[in-house]
């Protein structure tokens, strides 16, 4: 449908510029008139070349949904109807992909879809959780209470998923920069040296000729290094991509000295609050569980939940697999034994995540005032390394003719 750009004028003198969506100009003029505005200019807005091109389309970010979800959940608690709001969030979106999304949910919803269902449609932007939570909502006559909750439980997961993204890019960047910087010695400024020391007529000491080597076999080789470095990346984002290669990364990933700790408190701190939220909103214990596990983001993980699920559909209580595991400590697995007997199981897993996100901004902490010294060695031995070994020929011809 075309969409015009307007500029107008409301009565109290205010001067307004919108958009306004309709099938032509006379009827954007009659919706516009319906509004009381006084119409200055009105033209049709060109179309953009790019729209249908996806790649080139802005990407819905979290801080979109959240802002949406928080005041959506604003718009209901007030009393607004469904549709009115969803069509003033749709327009007020300055991104142009959600804006679309938005108006196609309106109209689904229009047609007399339920939100939940106009939703599940978009699986990118709204996830099994965010929609099943709405359909909850929508069923129990609580849809502003789900949205403050979703709201509140994106931004608490949105701040875990950064604080592990910081904690893993920060040791990476500074080894990929340590990387460039070595690259850059050996290829520019230890060829320097060597013609230098070509001129000296004698033996090189053993550290001095095991850097000239690397430097000869780095100049001739680059393009054969960058390609193996690329075919090795790809290679392991395709066994990633595999059933087996998830099993064994995500193994591997909980098993690594440092870092395994941080993501098992982090995987107990999404699945306890994903849990719990759940509950809280009234989404079937089988249900929820089986939404968790698909959003865990661990296959480990997943099996242990779906393992959980049987369990309970055998009759047994939910701690009791969780404590055969080697992923929640004792600790949570008695906590939770605790809210199942006394009726208050969502309360006691939002308390165990308030618990582990503590402890997991403990532990990245900890972490990076760890690594920062062990960097700081590393950068400095390495690089301090080939400095001195250019230097050990001068240092002998100094020492020769003294």
């Amino acid at each position: 449908m075309p969409i015009y750009k307007v500029v107008a004028e409301n009565k109290r003198g205010r001067i307004l510029k919108e958009e306004v969506e309709a099938a032509n100009e006379k009827i954007a003029l009659m919706q516009l008139k319906g509004r009381n505005l006084t119409v200055k200019k009105i033209k049709l807005k060109p179309k953009d070349l790019f729209a249908n091109v996806a790649f080139m389309q802005p990407k819905v970010k979290t801080k979109d949904i959240v802002i949406f979800t928080r005041q959506f959940s604003t718009m209901i608690d007030a009393g607004l109807p469904l549709i009115q709001g969803l069509n003033i969030l749709a327009e007020q979106t300055e991104n142009t992909t959600f804006k679309g999304v938005l108006k196609a949910i309106t109209k689904d919803v229009e047609s007399g879809s339920t939100l939940a269902e106009a939703m599940k449609k978009f699986p990118d932007i709204f996830d099994d959780l965010f929609v099943n939570l709405i359909a909850a909502g929508e069923v129990g006559g609580i849809l502003d209470t789900i949205l403050q909750r979703l709201a509140a439980f994106i931004e608490k997961a949105e701040k875990l998923k950064s604080q592990i993204k910081g904690a893993m890019m920060y040791p990476l960047v500074v080894l990929i920069i340590a990387a460039l910087v070595i690259a850059v010695i050996l290829i520019f400024v230890i060829p320097v040296f060597q013609d230098m020391f070509s001129s000296f007529g004698s033996a090189l000491p053993v550290p001095t000729q095991i850097v000239v080597n690397m430097s000869d076999f780095l100049k001739g080789n680059i393009h054969w290094c960058l390609l193996a470095m690329g075919g090795l990346i790809y290679a392991f984002k395709k066994y990633r991509k595999t059933t087996k290669g998830r099993m064994v990364t995500d193994k591997l990933s909980l098993r690594l000295p440092v870092f395994g700790d941080l993501l098992r408190k982090t995987a107990v701190a999404r699945f306890t609050r994903t849990l719990g939220t759940m509950i809280s909103s009234g989404v079937p214990i089988l249900d929820a569980l089986e939404i968790v596990a698909k959003t865990s983001g661990n296959v480990v993980l997943e099996e242990v939940i779906f393992d959980v699920r049987s369990s309970i559909a055998e009759g047994q209580t939910i701690a009791d697999p969780l404590g055969e595991t080697d992923i929640f400590p004792s600790m949570v697995v008695q906590m939770i034994a605790v809210g199942e007997a006394t009726g208050a199981l969502d309360i006691m897993l939002e308390k165990i995540a308030d618990f582990y996100d503590d402890e997991v901004d403990t532990a990245v902490e900890a972490l990076t005032s760890m690594l920062e010294p062990l960097l700081m060695v590393f950068l400095g031995g390495s690089i301090g390394g080939l400095v001195i070994a250019m230097y050990l020929p001068i240092f002998k011809m100094a020492a020769a003719m003294g």
